[in-house]
């Protein structure tokens, strides 16, 4: 099994690694430990503001098997506390990295989330991309009770190696959390919004503005209603916990 450090960033348990790191951790889940239930949370700073108004939260980031970091915001919050991390982590690149390295291993995945519209033009999108994966199926993410569990019969019966979870945060982590018992997959990783940008949704900022750390405006610019708060109001409140919060 490959081995990482772990560093505490808002009391967050944050594995620190390189996006090879991370995929080779990955692919090891899969090959070294198949009867197991591997869960990988992406944490930026959204998901470490919600963990630190909501210690339930944070307590089911930590009960994961890793939680890797994501955005300038929490490798700044980790440089002030005297770590510097490897990798900038995020979903949307490292997901295709980890597709991409592990092609024609006869894997198989599946896609929750998004509406029933993105998540079918997302899959479409991923069939497309990552030919040397096998697209085992895939379901919106809007889930009462009753169909959950109808849905991870679904999943087990079409026996894929990789589950991704797009439902943003919190409720992928939780629906994971929550379903850990249930589920038959080696790994299951919470991939927030990959399916809007998969879907069509969103487009990617071009790479100068993603190595800034300014992706996050050209999310806003993209979809005003619904992340103005997050970024507007959520950036500012994530810098002054970041300075003066301890862990």
């Amino acid at each position: 099994m490959v081995k990482a450090t772990v560093i505490s960033v808002l009391k967050v348990k944050i594995t620190n690694t390189s996006e090879l790191g991370a995929v080779k951790m990955m692919a090891s889940f899969i090959k070294q430990e198949p009867d197991k239930i591997h869960i990988i949370f992406i944490a930026n700073a959204h998901t470490l503001n919600l963990a630190t108004d909501n210690p339930e939260y944070r307590d089911i980031l930590n009960s994961s098997n890793v939680v890797f970091a994501d955005g300038i915001g929490v490798r700044w919050a980790a440089k002030l506390r005297g770590k510097i991390l490897q990798g900038n982590l995020v979903g949307t690149d490292l997901i295709p990295s980890f597709l991409s390295k592990t092609s024609n291993c006869g894997y198989r995945y599946y896609l929750l989330g998004a509406d029933p519209t993105t998540i079918e033009y997302a899959a479409e999108f991923a069939s497309r991309q990552f030919q040397g994966w096998t697209l085992a199926g895939f379901h919106h993410g809007y889930l009462e009770e009753d169909k959950t569990i109808k849905v991870i019969e679904k999943i087990n019966s079409l026996q894929p190696h990789l589950l991704l979870v797009g439902m943003g945060n919190p409720l992928q982590e939780y629906w994971l959390h929550n379903n850990q018992s249930r589920l038959k997959v080696p790994l299951c990783v919470g991939v927030g919004g990959l399916f809007d940008h998969w879907g069509g949704n969103l487009k990617r900022a071009p790479l100068w503005i993603r190595r800034l750390g300014f992706e996050w405006l050209q999310i806003l610019l993209q979809q005003p209603g619904k992340k103005w708060q997050r970024y507007l109001i959520g950036n500012p409140k994530f810098i002054i916990r970041m300075v003066f919060c301890s862990d």
